[in-house]
């Protein structure tokens, strides 16, 4: 029996936390607890063994960070190989009957992915990839990716794990006290890519305890039709006699637990500061659970890298603007290569309220597939919108695809055998919710019931290829009305069946219908009515046409589909007669009408390009300095306040510093060939504390220090104190910035402030990492604890 034939009948019971246990044999603060599988197997195979016998079906290796990024590859090997015999031993030497597996562990790599970081998508791949073959090779039992906080990284891991074994594969990701992953994905987003993908369950670990997972499993529970489990932390950390202890004791966890698993999860265990008197509790208390069926919730759905958009009564808008079709200056950014004009056509649509993005880039004289690729990987790096990636070409399609952040829509497939055989291997591989053009190799039908015909047998084929209707959406093509009168007739009525009797969603490119006559917003308005009241689900459409949003927000007033006449209310007025209409942001703070100058908006949305070169025009009539205290700082501040406010993410605040230092680079230059005055504050040194390898926290407070005009000391990560102490000396520098991200690195983290306490006493010290909190910081004698990046820049502006 496998583990998910096990499931199928029972609750899955995993293991609990390793590292607290590992810190109770001796571990050494900064050791690799990973190269204790191979220096002291019989203390992992202990652990394991005391799991298996509290009633674990799974243990997880001791393999966390075992990845090439970190340890060679022959190191990686036998690492896995030693996890893998420990595990087993375990089992054999459990007197427990249950079935037991074993299962891969595989954690984050330590970087952030490009463009946030300087991690390569593919080398993460190829990272994730040699865990996987080695599990592969030496046994396991299943896949399981955990405590993944970034969408990007946990899809790397996910296409590694499927594309080289066969095995289960599990997934959990670790949310913030907002709901949703460091880099802003909402459970429902993460459903939506990672069931796309086809993993076999879904679920959250680490960051709080049970109660404060509750609302997560619950949304992950709502969208997810494949099994949710859950890991969750013994609550929260605090520092007793030296050591971290948590506030969650085993009986009150396995009532919480226990609550969870009544809503319907099927497989529970335990994180941080959870041992296996926490897995015998738990699993006394559930044994006699009734043990729900796992259903399909049959909801279609797209997504981002920070949210799902769900394809319901409510019709979805897909701007159709990024697209060379009829629009000159669009094919000569291409031609020339013109990312800028591309993104900005992107920030344009978004702020004109559209759902989705389309994105086509084809043209003969290009290289789609590279040029595809680049647009999709630039635009969804400052636009969190849903992309359609939008191409005739397979090759184009799946080099897109592999590298897109979430679930996209894919445009498009057709009842030709050749078009299903090309495109249903992707979808399936890589998820997506396809669009299915009613022709086949036959044409275009002319009546809709040879339309239907179509859609039925592309229904069929892509059920053999395990494709479910809900990821199929039908464009029954719009023809202009021009050349046949009775065209709209039988789109519309093909629409209309296909909708309510095959039960698919549809989507139509709404203004082909209007080819060839005058005043043509009022056809393509009038036949969208026509469309969304036979139950059209989305339109691929132009946002900037006036009539097509009247009809858009007016439809969702008059069908109970907009909240108190609310969107219609904010369309109508900013809607100034005869001027474009202007619809609504979908990111509230970041409405145009907030900002003051073009260069604040530049920076904000993250358009590096225009942002510098707005810089350069400035500098020919403003001062160095009062652009930046009066364009850039305000820029940086609107963004930051939306971060704090969880308005904006992380992926933003990112892309926004980079804009912001774009525009730095050309005032420096400018200033320095002129021999003006430094635009630097103070100086500020950080650090990754000794023994800690992990420095993403750390590089983004140094991307956002640097943007805010401070002199930033990086010295690294795993950097001794007396190194600290002697940079802080040496720059005079007034703030040192401090990181942990291991609870066996917090006495290094202590070691240094004593240091810069004895020998720089003027030095104010912030703290940040992921087991901090306000305690911990008051106990090592920190100045300040920085809950995430702007509350440093916070400090460090008001020293």
């Amino acid at each position: 029996m496998n583990v998910l034939e096990y499931m199928k009948s029972n609750i899955l019971y995993l293991d609990g936390g390793m590292g607290s246990l590992l810190q109770a044999f001796g571990i050494k603060p900064g050791e690799h607890p990973e190269r204790w599988s191979v220096s002291h197997p019989e203390v992992i195979t202990q652990i394991h063994k005391d799991y298996f016998d509290a009633g674990s079906n799974v243990v997880l290796t001791n393999t966390f960070g075992a990845n090439t990024l970190k340890f060679d590859i022959e190191e990686v090997d036998a690492i896995i190989k030693a996890s893998i015999e420990n595990a087993r031993e375990a089992a054999l030497k459990s007197a427990n009957p249950n079935p037991k597996f074993v299962g891969l562990d595989i954690g984050p790599c330590g970087k952030l992915l490009k463009p946030y970081g300087d991690l390569d998508f593919e080398d993460a791949v190829e990272a994730f990839a040699g865990m996987v073959k080695a599990g592969v090779k030496y046994g396991a039992d299943l896949i399981f990716i955990e405590t993944m906080n970034d969408s990007y990284e946990t899809k790397a891991a996910l296409l590694a794990a499927k594309e080289n074994s066969n095995l289960p594969v599990f997934v959990s990701n670790a949310y913030g006290e907002d709901g949703k992953l460091m880099t802003g994905a909402t459970p429902a987003a993460m459903v939506a890519m990672v069931e796309g993908m086809g993993a076999d369950a879904i679920g959250c670990n680490c960051s709080l305890g049970p109660a404060q997972l509750a609302p997560i499993i619950d949304e992950l529970l709502e969208y997810a039709s494949i099994p949710v489990m859950v890991k969750p932390n013994a609550g929260l950390p605090r520092e007793l006699d030296g050591k971290a202890v948590y506030d969650v004791l085993p009986e009150q966890f396995g009532r919480e637990v226990l609550a969870l698993v009544e809503k319907g999860v099927r497989a529970v265990g335990g994180c941080c500061g959870t041992t296996p008197e926490y897995i015998k509790e738990l699993t006394s208390i559930t044994k006699c659970c009734h043990i729900s069926d796992i259903v399909s919730k049959n909801r279609t759905l797209v997504s981002s890298y920070t949210h799902a958009v769900e394809f319901d009564k409510k019709p979805i808008l897909i701007g159709e603007r990024i697209n060379p079709t009829g629009k000159k200056r669009f094919k000569q950014a291409l031609v020339e290569k013109d990312m800028d004009y591309i993104l900005q056509e992107g920030v344009n649509q978004q702020e004109k309220g559209v759902h989705i993005l389309d994105v086509n880039v084809g043209l003969p004289e290009i290289d789609e597939a590279t040029m595809l690729t680049d647009a999709v990987c630039e635009l969804q790096a400052i636009i969190n919108l849903p992309l359609q990636i939008d191409t005739a070409d397979a090759d184009a399609m799946e080099r897109a695809l592999r590298r897109y952040n979430g679930k996209a829509m894919i445009n498009s497939v057709n009842g030709k055998e050749e078009s299903m055989k090309q495109i249903f291997p992707l979808v399936k591989k890589y998820g997506g919710v396809v669009v299915a053009l009613t022709l086949d190799e036959n044409g275009i039908p002319e009546s809709a019931e040879g339309r239907i015909e179509i859609a039925k047998k592309i229904l069929r084929t892509a059920d053999q290829y395990g494709i479910q209707k809900k990821d199929i959406i039908f464009d029954t093509l719009a023809m202009t009305i021009s050349a046949d009168q009775s065209a709209a007739k039988a789109t519309l009525k093909a629409l209309e069946v296909i909708r309510h009797e095959l039960g698919c969603h549809t989507s139509l490119g709404v203004s082909n219908v209007s080819f060839g006559l005058p005043v043509r917003e009022a056809v393509n308005s009038t036949f969208f009515a026509c469309a969304m009241e036979r139950g059209l689900s989305a339109a691929i459409m132009n946002p900037y046409s006036d009539g097509m949003m009247k009809t858009y927000y007016t439809y969702n007033a008059l069908h109970d589909l907009d909240e108190n006449c609310g969107e219609y209310i904010d369309f109508a007025s900013n809607l100034d007669e005869p001027a474009p209409a202007k619809a609504p942001s979908q990111s509230k703070p970041n409405n145009s009408e907030s900002y003051k100058s073009e260069l604040q908006r530049s920076i904000v949305k993250g358009l590096k390009d225009q942002a510098a070169g707005l810089t350069s025009n400035l500098l020919a009539s403003e001062n160095p300095l009062d652009i930046i205290q009066k364009e850039v700082i305000p820029a940086l501040d609107i963004v930051g306040k939306g971060f704090e406010e969880k308005t904006v993410f992380l992926p933003q605040l990112l892309m926004a510093a980079e804009a912001a230092k774009a525009s730095f680079e050309v005032i420096k230059t400018k200033m320095i060939s002129e021999g003006g005055q430094s635009i630097d504050k103070y100086p500020v040194v950080i650090a990754t504390v000794h023994g800690d390898i992990h420095d993403i926290g750390k590089n983004i407070v140094k991307l956002l220090l640097e943007n805010y005009g401070f002199k930033v000391i990086d010295l690294g990560k795993d950097v001794p104190a007396e190194e600290v102490v002697k940079a802080v000396i040496e720059n005079k520098a007034p703030l040192c910035g401090l990181s942990a991200l291991m609870t066996t690195t917090v006495p290094a983290m202590e070691e240094t402030i004593k240091r810069l306490r004895e020998e720089a006493p003027w030095c104010k010290v912030v703290v940040g990492g992921a087991v901090l909190n306000q305690e911990y910081s008051d106990r090592i004698g920190s100045d300040k604890y920085a809950k995430d990046a702007m509350d440093t820049i916070r400090y460090a502006e008001g020293i």
